[in-house]
């Protein structure tokens, strides 16, 4: 009995496998190859650049147009302040632990202090005032700017570099998110 669970289970996974290969399979190879197409196209980042010390995490959520919006905020303006691709990894894995990318204003009892905005920087603590942090833009150039503070952060895993600048209570928390991070800024850096 145990035997035909098993044969059938790996069957199953044998023809879902075949059946996803013959229908991805010709779809895949269906691009425009005219020299125009060619000169338009540019290279999305590489996983190797965007996770240089491997995957430490693995949460992922579901983003709404709010969230991305959120992070092509973030990619531009790690453009602006004329940093990499890694740099905007770092500030969305942040964001992503900080707010779940979204650019939350006061919650009230459920506050940390006076956290608001994507990386939930506080007034108090000098990261500016409510209007700015709570500017996507401001934030972002906010963190990027303490990021650039942090020396060798570029050779750091995203948690650690994080961790410099937010100072947080769970310095761990933000490798979960380097993967989606990677996963967004691949998509959206030259979009």
């Amino acid at each position: 009995m145990m035997n035909t669970i098993l044969r059938r289970s790996v069957l199953g996974i044998a023809g879902l496998a075949l059946s996803t290969g013959v229908v991805a399979g010709p779809l895949a190879t269906l691009t425009d190859t005219t020299p125009a197409a060619a000169a338009v196209q540019v290279a999305k980042p590489d996983m190797d650049t965007l996770i240089p010390h491997g995957t430490q995490g693995m949460s992922r959520i579901d983003l709404g147009d709010e969230q991305v919006a959120n992070v092509k905020a973030i990619i531009e303006a790690t453009k602006k302040a004329g940093m990499d691709e890694r740099a905007a990894v770092v500030a969305i894995g942040t964001s992503l632990q900080e707010s779940k990318l979204e650019n939350l204003g006061h919650l009230g009892a459920r506050n940390d202090h006076d956290s608001q905005g994507l990386f939930q920087q506080r007034p108090s603590s000098g990261w500016g005032s409510v209007e700015q942090i709570t500017d996507p833009a401001y934030s972002t150039t906010a963190f990027l700017n303490g990021l650039k503070q942090v020396e060798g952060w570029q050779d750091m895993p995203l948690t650690e570099a994080a961790q410099k600048v937010q100072v947080s209570a769970f310095p761990f928390h933000y490798a979960q998110w380097e993967t989606q991070a990677a996963d967004l800024v691949a998509e959206h850096w030259t979009s």
